[in-house]
């Protein structure tokens, strides 16, 4: 038995600082868990996306549900996967991350097998349709805690890397559904044990549709995801902590400094995935949105690995400050392509401009996450100086569990994004006639998240050069 092991699963040494611990063990351990996390991460966001796809289809279903009603059914899973985060972020250093890992994922069975049921009579209550969207907020919130887990156990130096390989390729499930659900909705793909199709109808157009199956063709993947995680990820013993432990991330300003920057990298991420087909749609409505929409966030998605790569190699901060310059710049490119007075415009430049947005919007989240656990190692390590290696060991142990806290806290926050950026589109719409005021008002956010980064982590004598 390894010396880091007490049972199959629970590591009682864990050292990914140490060189040797590190090459002789460490890395096969870590590598294991982040490759069963990532899977897992990305059956979550398809879960947590899937109304996206099933709201366009209940009208023509015969599903008598208000423009209002299916635009509820769309934002309520950001909504409750947002506010789910918050306490997610909390719950690994209490549960372990094996066991919740395995725990959360099994629990997307609930709205998968829901919302399968629940679409094959279209005399389904409006409010149990409303439950299982709340229901698909498990999914949104799963990323705070995959996170947090993932950030215990790699070294420093390749927390940036790992990080962005979890976040950026289980991202990837806000593209996948888009692709996967309109293929399997048109077929019987699990025969009689599938139900019977619905007629889609439209004008003089009819089919037959399952549309059962979006929720349905989650089932066996969840299932294998999370027995996956059950009997090959690890709990690691220095990584328990309770609420209270963890809740002094509360009074730490860094805490809400990052909070604040992730919000504009993955916030933005999230919102403009969420508003970029109501976008193209109000703006250029000779173009079919659905053929690009799911570009942006496929781009996002993949590029932040990338974001994590530079930040382990340059500095998430050096990294930060100018992929949010780039981000205004590409707003007012952005702007600048819109069409003016509902006429004109150039939607490929538009196009263009918003994949580079896209593009910024995941190196951001691969930076910003790479910044976290390096300011709270580092300051937790400034407190100890000078007082003994036990102060210095315990240092990094705090520093891990505050880290892997304000990951999760920070994610929470910058989850609103995914309600807001598009209500702001709405918002502006309707008092304005454009989205002109809300795409400056985040070029103004833009700015002080510029500010921000360099003042604290930038600059030549930052407080906390990262």
């Amino acid at each position: 038995m390894s010396k880091s092991h007490s049972s199959a699963y629970l590591l009682t040494r864990w050292e990914p600082e140490d060189p040797r611990f590190w090459e002789e063990q460490g890395r096969r351990i870590a590598q294991r868990n982040l490759w069963i996390s990532i899977p897992n991460l990305l059956l979550a966001f398809a879960v947590w996306m899937v109304w996206s796809v099933v709201v366009v289809n209940l009208p023509n279903l015969g599903f008598a549900y208000s423009a209002n009603q299916l635009f509820w059914l769309a934002a309520l899973p950001g909504l409750s996967g947002a506010t789910l985060r918050i306490f997610y972020s909390f719950m690994v250093p209490i549960f372990g991350g094996r066991r919740w890992t395995a725990i959360s994922t099994a629990s997307l069975l609930l709205p998968a097998l829901g919302i399968g049921f629940a679409v094959q009579n279209t005399g389904t209550p409006y409010v149990v349709m409303l439950v299982l969207a709340l229901l698909c907020g498990f999914g949104g919130g799963n990323f705070a805690s995959s996170m947090a887990n993932i950030s215990f156990f790699f070294p420093k130096s390749q927390k940036g890397t790992a990080l962005g390989l979890n976040a950026g390729l289980g991202n990837l499930g806000v593209s996948t559904v888009q692709f996967v659900v309109p293929l399997v909705i048109t077929a019987g793909v699990f025969g009689f044990l599938g139900g019977e199709p619905l007629t889609w109808t439209d004008g003089s157009t009819t089919k037959q549709m399952w549309l059962q199956n979006a929720g349905f063709i989650w089932v066996p993947f969840i299932t294998i995801a999370a027995l996956a995680a059950w009997f090959g990820m690890h709990d690691i013993a220095t990584a328990k902590a309770s609420f209270r432990d963890q809740a002094i991330i509360f009074r730490r300003k860094h805490n809400w400094l990052m909070c604040w920057l992730y919000l504009g990298t993955f916030g933005s991420f999230i919102g403009y995935a969420a508003g970029f087909p109501m976008l193209i749609k109000t703006q250029f409505p000779s173009i079919d949105a659905m053929q690009y929409a799911f570009l942006g966030p496929l781009v996002g998605a993949l590029i932040r690995p990338l974001g994590g790569w530079l930040s382990d190699m340059l500095g998430g901060a050096k990294v930060t400050f100018w992929n949010f310059i780039a981000m205004a710049v590409a707003v007012l490119g952005v702007l600048y392509f819109l069409p003016a007075n509902g006429s004109g415009g150039n939607f490929w430049g538009f196009l263009a401009m918003f994949m580079v947005l896209f593009i910024t919007t995941g190196i951001g989240n691969g930076s910003t996450f790479r910044m976290v656990p390096v300011i709270f190692m580092t300051e937790r390590l400034r407190e100890a100086e000078g007082k003994g290696a036990q102060a210095q060991e315990q240092a990094v142990r705090d520093a891990n569990k505050e880290g892997a806290a304000v990951l999760g806290f920070s994610s929470a926050i910058a989850a609103y994004g995914g309600f807001f950026i598009p209500k702001s589109y709405g918002t502006s719409i309707s008092m304005t006639g454009g989205p002109e005021m809300a795409l400056y008002g985040f070029i103004a956010f833009y700015i002080t998240c510029i500010a921000m980064t360099w003042w604290y982590y930038a600059r030549r004598h930052a407080e906390m050069p990262c």
